[in-house]
């Protein structure tokens, strides 16, 4: 146990409370027994600083208690009834010690387990936004968590937009208004529809999307454990452009395989 303020508050807390105890009863009032503050206490020492103080308060305690009760006798000793209410006393201090120290440990290990969660997380974020790859995580309601750097980029995404968890639907008209993609204006109402069928039924086909800009992505669905899915809008303006055999451009297109690998990253981290 280390002796911080932490560890001896407890113990120095119920001293001081059974000296108070103690004197109040002697010198002002008489005071009834004060073990079920002492049993509070020893709940708050072992919540503050563990079991240790949390055993060490229960034993002052008790100890604290019997000096009480005997102080109270009209004849010296103890008989049955003292014996049973100090047993009691103790296996209740003792109980509550343990139990508190242990939902603490829970406590502190769920807690360190989140922030190394976190972290674990924010460095994949971190990573994804260094890529060329556009990627887009949404949930199993198909709200976007998280939105990377290429994306943004791509679709002219603002931060604040892409940090407001927009539905999938809503990144798609969005790409509309902004005219994002290179597509006769009467056929983007079909085109929207239909791929958001296909991202709902988890559809992993790969397409082709033309951005007005010039760009060529490769975009993919990736349907993930939790329910909700990986899109993937991987670069491959090079391949398409400049192909010696443009018929082969599928070909090409399949070797780079980059957003199969992300997804597999993706299901580890989950």
């Amino acid at each position: 146990m280390r002796y911080d303020w932490r560890a001896i508050s407890g113990p120095a807390l119920t001293t001081a409370t059974a000296l108070a105890a103690f004197l109040i009863d002697r010198h002002i009032v008489p005071v009834p027994n004060p073990a079920p503050l002492f049993v509070c206490i020893v709940a708050l020492a072992s919540s503050i600083s563990g079991i240790s103080s949390g055993l060490i308060s229960a034993a002052i305690a008790v100890s604290a208690s019997a000096l009480f009760f005997l102080d109270h006798r009209a004849v010296p000793g103890y008989d049955a009834a003292d014996v049973a209410r100090m047993l009691m006393l103790a296996a209740t201090a003792a109980g509550t010690a343990v139990i508190t120290g242990l939902l603490r440990r829970k406590w502190i290990d769920a807690f360190a387990a989140e922030q190394e969660h976190h972290a674990t997380a924010a460095r994949l974020a971190a990573a994804l936004d260094q890529v060329d790859i556009g990627i887009v995580l949404l949930d199993a309601d198909t709200r976007a968590e998280f939105i990377n750097r290429a994306f943004r980029d791509y679709f002219a995404l603002s931060d604040a937009q892409a940090d407001s968890k927009p539905p999938f639907i809503a990144l798609m008209y969005h790409a509309r208004d902004t005219g994002a993609w290179q597509m006769p204006e009467d056929e983007l109402g079909a085109f929207i529809a239909e791929r958001t069928a296909h991202m709902r039924a988890g559809d992993s086909t790969p397409i082709t999307l033309n951005l007005a800009g010039g760009e060529v992505l490769r975009f993919s669905c990736t349907a993930l454990p939790d329910g909700g899915r990986m899109l993937s809008y991987t670069p491959v303006t090079d391949l398409v452009r400049h192909t010696d055999h443009p018929a082969e451009a599928e070909y090409y297109r399949s070797l780079r395989g980059s957003e199969h690998q992300l997804a597999r990253l993706l299901r580890a981290a989950e």
